[in-house]
Formats: C-alpha cells, structure tokens, sequence
C-alpha cells in the first residue's frame, strides 16, 4: 500500500509532536518533584508554624507534611527520569504520583497557598502531557 507525501508529513509531525510532549512531561515532572523535595526540606527544618487568629494564635507541627512531601518529590523525580528515556511503567507511574502530589498540595493549600497552587497546576500539566502522549508513534 502506498502513502501519500502528506500522510507521510503528516505522520512525522505528529511523531514530533507527541515526543515533544513526553519530554515535557518529563521535565515538568521534574521540576515538581524537585520543588517538592524543597517544600519537604524546608517543612522538616522549619517545623512549626504559627497561625494568628482572632482569638488565638495556632501551633502546627509540619515535619510529617515535611517528609510525605519530600518522599513525593523524590519518588517524581525518579519517575522522570523514566519518562525521559521512554519506559512504559514511568507513564502510569507519572499519572499516579502527579495525582497524589496534587492531594497532598490541597491539603497543604492553608499552609502556603501560592506554593501549593503553583505545584496543583504543574501536576495538572504533567497529567496532561503524559495523558495525551501515545508513545507507540514515538517509537519508545
């Protein structure tokens, strides 16, 4: 069966396309996951907080946010790395740590909003790209 130049052009570009999106899965994966690591660092050596109310003034404890927080991110980076050379379980992988980062930034929201907020959204993308990567055109 022959093809026709445009279903060829057609083809590579959008093998272009969706491998273009797979490393930016990856590298955006990354960056979460090592902000996360830095969000947990930083949640384990400054471990309280103090919140004023109107009334009083609230004590919280963050050294166990501290580590689910790090292990998240170095769980992200590591899955990365997967992406980033095309290996299957990485794909999954990067869906499920991307939604649990997001559950953990929600429950975090009160803690540093804007923090969380910028984590959410860089989640929301990773699931995107590596939703929408088909990497059997890719060749990976």
């Amino acid at each position: 069966m022959m093809t026709l130049p445009d279903q060829d052009i057609d083809h590579s570009v959008k093998e272009g396309f969706t491998f273009g999106v797979s490393i930016v899965a990856a590298a955006l994966l990354f960056v979460a996951g090592l902000v996360a690591v830095f969000q947990g660092i930083s949640a384990i050596a400054n471990d309280e907080l103090f919140v004023a109310g109107p009334n009083y003034i609230y004590q919280f404890d963050l050294t166990t946010w501290g580590w689910i927080h790090l292990i998240l991110g170095i769980i992200a980076v590591v899955v990365a790395g997967g992406l980033a050379v095309g290996a299957d379980w990485a794909r999954i992988s990067a869906i499920i740590i991307a939604s649990l980062s997001i559950i953990a930034q929600f429950l975090w929201l009160p803690y540093y909003p804007l923090w969380a907020i910028l984590i959410i959204a860089l989640d929301i993308l990773v699931i995107w790209a590596v939703a929408s990567w088909k990497p059997s055109a890719t060749g990976f």
